[in-house]
């Protein structure tokens, strides 16, 4: 199982965007990545620097959004549908989707339901629940 640490994860985002900005070749889960941070040209700073994102603090108490995380999930989600796992995530987006007008907005939809579910997990420490996932999903749509 592929379990990056956080510094892993904003050396990825960062790299990825330094090769975009030099026209350099990108790995396939790179592109997919560059095309959320253009998606979030708010996010763009905070990746154009990697010491700086390496050492930023987006804890809760700040009151800042960690695009770490945010971009992470967007990566994750996209990922899920792709492989239609859990089971059913694919259709439950694309109705979402559809009803939201926009697959940007979907996700975010998304991402509220996977926090939910991951937040669960830890919180009974089980294993996330995929069947009551795609459900939230479900109700947004």
């Amino acid at each position: 199982m592929f379990n990056p640490s956080q510094d892993d994860v904003r050396r990825f985002f960062c790299e990825t965007w330094r090769k975009q900005k030099a026209r350099e070749v990108l790995t396939p889960l790179e592109a997919i990545a560059r095309d959320w941070l253009l998606q979030h040209p708010e996010y763009q700073d905070d990746v154009d620097n990697l010491d700086r994102a390496l050492a930023a603090d987006y804890s809760v108490e700040r009151g800042q959004s960690n695009p770490f995380l945010h971009l992470s999930m967007h990566l994750s989600i996209a990922e899920q549908i792709s492989i239609d796992q859990p089971p059913g995530i694919r259709a439950a987006f694309l109705q979402l989707a559809q009803k939201r007008g926009s697959e940007h907005d979907a996700h975010h939809a998304v991402m509220e339901c996977l926090g939910q579910m991951l937040w669960n997990a830890q919180r009974a420490g089980l294993p996330p629940d995929g069947a009551a996932y795609v459900e939230c999903v479900r109700r947004q749509a």
